[in-house]
């Protein structure tokens, strides 16, 4: 059973990280399943914030035009990540924005493995119409009441990983390698 890795989930200004912006992070540090440290931080993304994604997000420009930028932000965010595994609902859109963050900002690789919580969903829950965060957090019973903020996104994804682990592990999938190889593995040799 996977015990130490960080959950993340960002807010951005469009879908493409090589011309978006981030304008949230949000994390949890987990140790030995348990919650040890908290990371949360809005960003100014020195670009307006279109309006559909105000309307989603609920982060309009007035929240975020005294907030710093990423430069100032990703170095504390990936301090406070360390070498730990990166969980997230969609975690190659995530992992890319941080990944090319920090390769323009800092000039650094970002090579932290990853896990996805809509991968494993696939995987794990193929009964369900859709494997969105929202569809995920009604089968599990988990409240989101924030939604498509960062935090809130966080703790439900965390709680959806919580359920997706235990199955792992009653499946004899327990260690990291077998994990990340079970999000990647072939559906048909699954079913």
């Amino acid at each position: 059973m996977l015990t130490d890795y960080t959950v993340l989930d960002i807010e951005t200004t469009g879908l493409s990280k090589d011309h978006h912006q981030i304008t949230e992070i949000a994390a949890i540090k987990v140790k030995d399943n348990r919650i040890r440290a908290k990371f949360e931080q809005l960003i100014n993304p020195k670009t307006r914030i279109p309006s559909f994604i105000t309307n989603l997000t609920g982060i309009t420009d007035d929240m975020v035009k005294d907030k710093p930028d990423i430069s100032i932000v990703l170095p504390r965010f990936l301090e406070f990540l360390g070498d730990d595994i990166l969980i997230a609902h969609n975690a190659t859109f995530d992992h890319g924005f941080i990944r090319s963050n920090a390769k323009k900002h800092l000039n650094l690789d970002f090579l932290n493995e990853k896990l996805c919580t809509r991968k494993l969903a696939y995987r794990l829950c193929n009964q369900l119409p859709s494997r969105k965060l929202e569809c995920l957090c009604r089968h599990f019973n988990i409240e989101n009441e924030n939604a498509h903020r960062a935090m809130s996104d966080v703790k439900a994804t965390y709680q959806v990983f919580t359920n997706f682990n235990k199955m792992l592990h009653d499946k004899g999938i327990v260690t990291k390698d077998q994990i990340l190889k079970f999000q990647t593995a072939s559906l048909r040799k699954i079913s």
